[in-house]
């Protein structure tokens, strides 16, 4: 096997070279048209709206600070300029069921237009029926209604007085109501003169008493009759008098809404209900009667007349095209709106009047765009969107009413058809979440439109690339870049993706390194953004992250984390581990050794034992177990016992990409042979030997970096990283510079063998024809050695006890 040579320093990062970049600064660059690489988020997004089937709503998932709410946004509003105007919808007052206000679609426009004509026309009859019911025409009516009643009580009581007085009786008035008593020559007699009457006379006056007693109680009963008769006058009055300043009010208005049959029919019920109240309107009359006051919100009138009042819930006077709304507070209220309530005289009162829109209203005829999180996280919003969906009308309840908590009558304002598009924005997860858990979520967004992070890193990429820059610049109201400063975040963006053939679109991370460097451009007093401020920018946020790695590199510089970086040891290899704390990542190097005995086939996994190991680190030292056996045991027993760790490891370890070092430090134990500690490894294997990409690698070969430049660099020190994971290569420059120096090492590898023999300096070695390894090979000593193995195995088998029983019993035991 030819011995591996390092990567040359082109292969470790593919740098984006200035003077290729066809441009000054940015500021001579156009602004790229379209989201940057989401064609298949923005088809989506197009068939989603053009569809019209119902449910086509959209989910669009990626993830967070990616840009998706702002080019969503502005592909719904660019759209939506072009499209139709809704409909504006009102609520007024239901005249036959007050508790269910009526809903009113007008044309667009013609919300506000109503609004005014019926806020004009209570004020013209707060002006008009005050003054024809107080007016000199009306009460000279009314009193002729007063007096004529009066006239016809007067007569009826003169009739019976002048027939009793024919008949020696006199009808007195007392203070509690009328009588009747006995007279001569109009004198009333006293009861002394009375007994002193015949006694036939005496029996005619009771008699007529009696009898006039009688018609006095029918001239009684009719007293309230006449004032009955006199009331239905004064109120056919009323009526007559309101119908004729009402209907002159109300002929103007319905000429200016002809052709709207919803607000003829209100017009109409509003009419008869004033006519039918028109003392509402009245003030105080001169004898002191109590009426309701004109005036302001706390007056009764004012109260009274809230009913003729319109409120505009959706008005789309001064809209152009189509309406976007985002709803940023997804509560169930703000989504189908609510009924706010009033304190009057220590009781919560509400009308028509407090009716609320919500978010489904403000979009409907539109697009709603609401954060798939924050709905999810809000009581009943979820529930409430999708029972909405589905039903296609707007019902406003409250929560107490859906769960029937609330048992007080309240408002039940009508439903309100609903046509909107809803766009879910969310991550990845949640939506996958959704999909499996909540059978509705499929039916009711049916399209996911899925940005993307990353693009192609080719020239056609990186050409709109930097117009996104330039963009983004312009947006953030940044100073320009220059083409060093363009190139150096074409190669961060790289890094972002961990891959030197992919450029990150992460919007905020982006937008993010432009401010920054542009701050440090600005301390320079410098009007143009440079390359040395975006690595300033670049390292500055390093440095405000890395204090947790700096303590780490510490403690290994004083031998506190013991870690090697020279020198050769059997069964102990540099393993590389990756952790993210915050949005910080770095990579640093583990020690894990190896211990080999006789055995009966078994590895133990110290981590998976304490539970300090994940399912997927678990799985990876599985795998090695079915490696060793398919190499060196494939026909006889694997009499081995092996024992992996990582040293001064005490948090979890999760992940497969040290089991090609954990398969390393296991041969090396095997065969006795040393390992180089100058190098490090990492790569994941398979069973089969052959070494597989991992993540991360960047920061793994930074790590082992830093900590041997630390050490003292001697350029023997090295990271042995996969060879399928060469393209994802962006290391650092002093990195790349000091493996041009030749001072640091970064070898690809695809074999275990490979990996092998350069940690050992060692051939692996290749079985021959005859199936067996050369001699002195590594892979000679390590089937040598479990040989050995398993002669001790068998023949402890025999005799397991010197002294002891014969081998019958061991032999039984074996079996």
């Amino acid at each position: 096997m030819a011995e591996l040579s390092p990567l040359g320093s082109d292969a470790l990062c593919h740098r984006c070279v200035p003077d290729r970049l066809p441009f000054d600064t940015t500021a001579d660059l156009k602004d790229l048209d379209g989201a940057l690489g989401q064609e298949r988020a923005m088809g989506a997004l197009k068939f989603g709206t053009d569809i019209r089937g119902q449910h086509y709503n959209i989910y669009a998932l990626g993830p967070s600070g990616l840009g998706k709410h702002l080019a969503v946004t502005n592909y719904l509003r660019e759209r939506a300029a072009g499209e139709p105007i809704p409909s504006d919808w009102c609520y007024v007052h239901n005249f036959a069921e007050p508790h269910k206000p009526r809903a009113l679609r007008l044309p667009p426009g013609n919300g506000i237009r109503l609004r005014l004509s019926m806020a004009s026309l209570i004020e013209e009859l707060k002006v008009a029926l005050p003054a024809a019911l107080e007016g000199d025409d009306f009460r000279t009516r009314r009193d002729a209604i007063l007096e004529a009643t009066k006239k016809r009580q007067g007569e009826m009581f003169e009739k019976l007085q002048e027939d009793a007085q024919a008949q020696g009786v006199a009808l007195l008035r007392t203070p509690i109501g009328f009588t009747f008593a006995p007279a001569k020559d109009g004198e009333v007699l006293t009861p002394e003169q009375f007994q002193h009457l015949p006694e036939a006379e005496q029996k005619r006056l009771q008699a007529t008493m009696e009898a006039l007693g009688s018609r006095l109680e029918e001239v009684m009963r009719q007293m309230p009759r006449l004032e009955q008769e006199q009331r239905a006058a004064i109120r056919a009055l009323i009526r007559e008098v309101t119908t004729h300043v009402v209907d002159h009010l109300f002929a103007d208005l319905r000429k200016a809404y002809t052709g709207l049959a919803v607000v003829l029919d209100h017009l109409e019920a509003v009419r008869r209900d004033v006519i039918e109240n028109a003392h509402q309107f009245r003030q105080a009359d001169s004898e002191g009667e109590h009426m309701p006051a004109l005036g302001g919100e706390d007056g009764e009138m004012a109260t009274a007349l809230r009913r003729y009042r319109v409120n505009l819930l959706i008005d789309h006077s001064q809209s152009n095209g189509a309406p976007v709304h985002f709803e940023d507070h997804p509560t169930h209220e703000n989504l189908v709106g609510r009924i706010e309530h009033l304190s009057r005289f220590g009781a919560l009162m509400t009308d028509f009047n407090l009716v609320k829109p919500g978010a489904l209203h403000l979009a409907n005829g539109g697009y709603l765009v609401i954060d798939a999180l924050r709905v999810l996280t809000q009581p009943m919003a979820w529930e409430g969107l999708k029972r909405t969906l589905r039903a296609r009308r707007v019902r406003i309840e409250s929560i107490g009413q859906i769960l029937s908590l609330i048992s007080t009558v309240s408002l039940d304002p009508e439903p309100i058809p609903l046509d909107v598009k809803v766009v879910l924005v969310g991550d990845r997860q949640l939506y996958y979440m959704l999909s499996a858990l909540d059978p509705d979520f499929n039916e009711l967004f049916k399209v996911p439109a899925d940005f993307s992070d990353d693009m192609d890193r080719s020239d056609e990429g990186v050409d709109r690339f930097c117009r996104y820059i330039a963009a983004l610049q312009r947006e953030e109201g940044l100073a320009p870049l220059d083409r060093d400063a363009v190139a150096r975040v074409v190669d961060h963006a790289s890094r972002l993706t961990e891959d030197g053939r992919k450029l990150s679109i992460h919007r905020r991370a982006l937008a993010d390194l432009l401010r920054e460097s542009h701050y440090w451009a600005e301390q320079r007093s410098s009007p143009v953004i440079s390359g040395e401020d975006v690595r300033h920018a670049i390292d500055a946020k390093i440095h405000r992250a890395d204090r947790v790695r700096e303590r780490i590199y510490e403690q290994i510089e004083r031998g506190t984390l013991m870690v090697a970086t020279s020198g050769a040891v059997t069964g102990q290899v540099n393993g590389l581990a990756v952790t993210q704390l915050g949005g910080f990542s770095f990579g640093f190097p583990s020690r894990i050794t190896a211990r080999t005995r006789l055995g009966r086939g078994q590895l133990i996994d110290i981590e998976r034992e304490v539970k300090l190991g994940g399912p997927i680190h678990s799985k990876g030292v599985l795998i090695l177990q079915g490696f060793l056996g398919a190499r060196y045991a494939a026909e006889r027993p694997l009499s081995l016992h092996a024992s992996l760790v990582f040293e001064q490891s005490y948090s979890g370890v999760e992940g497969d990409s040290a089991s090609a070092a954990e398969l390393c430090v296991l041969l090396s134990s095997l065969a006795q042979t040393p390992i180089r500690q100058s190098l490090a490894i990492t790569g994941s294997v398979d069973q089969h030997g052959r070494i597989q990409p991992i993540g991360g690698v960047n920061e793994k070969v930074e790590g082992f970096f830093d900590v041997c430049r630390e050490m003292g660099l001697t350029g023997e020190q090295g990271v042995l990283v996969p060879s399928s994971n060469v393209q994802h290569l962006m290391l650092r420059e002093d990195v790349v510079e000091a493996c041009a120096a030749g001072r640091f090492r970064v070898y690809a590898i695809t074999t275990i063998d490979e990996a092998l023999a350069l940690l050992t300096g060692c051939e692996a070695g290749e079985r021959d024809a005859g199936g067996a390894f050369p001699e002195g090979s590594l892979n000679r000593r390590i089937e040598e050695r479990l040989d050995a193995f398993l002669a001790a195995a068998r023949k402890f088998a025999q005799d397991p006890e010197p002294g002891g029983a014969g081998a019958t019993g061991a032999t039984n035991h074996h079996a």
